[in-house]
């Protein structure tokens, strides 16, 4: 089951949620209304775990990263008119998807990330990078300075690939949402994050 926002003027988005928070959290709802105003038509959609959690109101742990791969892609395979595809996600769901972006099909034009799961919190000594290091597409990585897993100082000290763009967002935490005492507001770096978009 997809939740459709918007008309693919400039093409799709397939947007995955996070680890701990369905597709229609706060978040999921803002981002993929400010992408859809970009001029993108954004389908959002559940994996199993989630939508097991939906259907009984049970907390479950994500399923395996093989499985997450697999519901992934055959969403994928599910948008094959043609129409420019960026893959996206909140965190785990954007770790996913950029794992797919190796043999995607070639109507795929790269990946979307909102707050990369670099490390485990408090664990910057073990980060999750070993497919960032080459990449075949770029790929747009949306970070608060002070994201828990994955703060700047951490996250420049990597070798990643030149394909890697990173849109740093003053202050933000995981959500990209930052203190009120550093002057700005989740949705000014919404806004920055939705700008950036517009133009790819």
């Amino acid at each position: 089951m997809f939740i459709m926002d918007g008309q693919p003027r400039k093409g799709r988005i397939l947007f995955a949620h996070g680890a701990g928070a369905p597709m229609d959290s706060d978040f999921m709802q803002a981002a993929a209304q400010g992408l859809a105003d970009a001029g993108y038509q954004v389908l959002r959609f559940e994996f199993p775990y989630m939508q097991a959690r939906r259907e009984d109101g049970r907390r479950r742990p994500p399923n395996r990263m093989p499985q997450l791969l697999e519901y992934f892609r055959a969403r994928i395979d599910e948008l094959n008119d043609g129409v420019p595809l960026w893959l996206a996600g909140k965190s785990m769901g954007g770790r996913v998807a950029t794992m797919l972006l190796d043999n995607a099909p070639d109507y795929v034009r790269g990946a979307l990330v909102f707050g990369y799961p670099f490390y485990a919190v408090k664990k910057p000594q073990q980060p999750r990078i070993e497919h960032l290091t080459e990449l075949p597409l770029p790929v747009h990585v949306f970070q608060g300075t002070r994201d828990a897993l994955g703060n700047r100082e951490a996250v420049e000290s990597y070798g990643l690939s030149a394909q890697l763009q990173l849109h740093w967002l003053e202050d933000g935490d995981h959500d990209l949402k930052p203190r009120r005492a550093s002057g700005f507001t989740q949705e000014q770096h919404l806004a920055c994050v939705f700008a950036t978009v517009a133009g790819l």
